[in-house]
């Protein structure tokens, strides 16, 4: 299974008063990785995939650590858990770096493809599934991650 790699500056204004990065923030960071992961890296040019919309439907995040702001950046590592007709789960890990002991944050998200013209979910098309079948643990890998 291969796993998404993202490397996510932080910014000063991520912190909060007790500072380190605030709460929310990391659902930014979770959002700008599983754009990448789905838009960016959508198989072919000029392909459809991914392009007509989706929505979350879940996140679920356990905060393992605080994250104070460095210069460096974090990596947010994603992979996808679930693939169903109408939706799919995907995992992720915020660390140092790939293969750190040291994790901030394990979380999840639940995606539907959405059609914004007809404003109702979408099935996932063969060639999405195709493209997110190469990032798909297979059962008990990523058993650590409890929140996927």
């Amino acid at each position: 299974m291969a796993r998404h790699l993202y490397r996510c500056p932080l910014r000063w204004s991520d912190m909060d008063a007790f500072g380190h990065v605030n709460n929310v923030v990391f659902l930014r960071y979770l959002e700008e990785a599983r754009i990448d992961f789905m838009f960016r890296l959508a198989p072919g040019d000029g392909s459809p995939s991914f392009s007509g919309g989706s929505v979350v439907a879940r996140h679920q995040i356990d905060y393992l650590r605080p994250l104070v702001h460095r210069h460096e950046p974090v990596l947010v590592e994603s992979w996808v858990t679930k693939i169903s007709a109408a939706s799919l789960t995907i995992a992720y890990e915020i660390k140092d770096e790939e293969g750190a002991e040291e994790i901030y944050v394990r979380a999840s998200t639940l995606v539907v493809p959405y059609n914004l013209q007809t404003q109702r979910p979408r099935r996932i098309s063969a060639e999405e599934k195709s493209f997110l079948t190469k990032y798909l643990a297979e059962p008990g890998e990523n058993a650590g991650t409890r929140a996927a």
